[in-house]
């Protein structure tokens, strides 16, 4: 009987011990479940004047396990990309890399969200609803504050 006791005890011991292993952050920073810890700051769109807009946000990994951006989603439109800039022109690509412990800035000038034909013109000063999907992490959701038309932050 003390053998089963034991045994049961050792067993319940593990069980325990197991539990609060997956409740705690992993060792490289990220979620008990492995997978990055992502924030999003500075998100804005500029007022649209065509019947297409740019998204711009930053996207944190504060987890030593990289991730990618790999489609938006967002009620304003059913046809949403990811466009780079490089060597002033502009192209669409399949996802963009978050670095471990690093950030990407989609910003004026350079990497983007792109919104294709918009279901309706959102106005400064409203908020459009988007969710960021990821290779490894959950979705995002974020409201995205629409600014005036020229809205830089770069500028300020």
């Amino acid at each position: 009987m003390t053998r089963r006791t034991t045994a049961l005890s050792a067993a319940v011991a593990l069980a325990a011990a197991l539990a609060l292993t997956g409740c705690s952050s992993g060792d490289d920073g990220s979620s008990g479940d492995g997978k990055p810890k992502l924030e999003v700051s500075g998100a804005f769109m500029p007022q649209p004047v065509m019947d297409m807009a740019g998204g711009f946000l930053t996207i944190k990994n504060g987890s030593g396990a990289a991730d990618k951006l790999t489609s938006v989603t967002s009620p304003l439109s059913d046809d949403i990309t990811l466009h780079e800039t490089k060597n002033q022109k502009m192209q669409q690509v399949k996802s963009f890399d978050i670095p471990a412990n690093g950030e990407i800035s989609l910003a004026r000038g350079g990497n983007h969200i792109m919104f294709m034909e918009l279901k309706n013109k959102p106005k400064q000063g409203e908020k459009v609803s988007i969710e960021l999907h990821f290779e490894k992490s959950d979705p995002i959701k974020v409201d995205v504050p629409v600014e005036a038309p020229g809205h830089n932050p770069q500028q300020h």
